[in-house]
C-alpha cells in the first residue's frame, strides 16, 4: 500500500478508534451512575444540568477523553508507515479540539474544565 494512503488511513482509523471507545465509556457512564430525569441524548438539558453535578458524575468523562485518546494514538502508531510519533500527535490534537469544543457546548464546573 502506498505509504501516504497508509498514513492518512492511519489518522483516520486512529480518531475513529478512539471516538468508539470515548462513546462507548461516556455511554457507560450514564449506566453507572445515572442522572435523574435527563435524557442524554438532549444537548440542551445536558448543558443545564451539567454545572451542578457533583465528581462522581464526571469520572466516566475523564476516563473516555483520556482512553480514547490513547487508543486513537495507539493505532495511528501502529498503521502509520513514517512519523509515527506526529500521526499519534495528531490524534492527541483532534481530541483536544474536541474536548475543548464540547466544554464551550456543554458548559461544566471550572475545575472540570480547567
Amino acid at each position: 500500500m502506498n505509504p501516504t494512503i497508509r498514513n492518512i488511513l492511519a489518522v483516520i482509523v486512529g480518531w475513529f478508534g478512539g471516538s468508539v471507545i470515548n462513546i462507548g465509556l461516556i455511554q457507560i457512564g450514564y449506566i453507572v451512575f445515572p442522572i435523574e430525569g435527563l435524557d442524554p441524548n438532549n444537548m440542551e438539558s445536558l448543558a443545564e444540568i451539567m454545572p451542578t453535578l457533583d465528581y462522581q458524575y464526571f469520572i466516566f468523562p475523564f476516563l473516555a477523553h483520556a482512553i480514547g485518546t490513547f487508543i486513537g494514538a495507539f493505532i495511528a502508531g501502529i498503521i502509520a508507515v513514517n512519523h509515527k510519533i506526529k500521526f499519534a500527535l495528531s490524534i492527541g490534537v483532534l481530541f483536544l479540539i474536541g474536548g475543548i469544543y464540547m466544554s464551550y457546548i456543554i458548559s461544566g464546573p471550572i475545575w472540570f474544565i480547567i
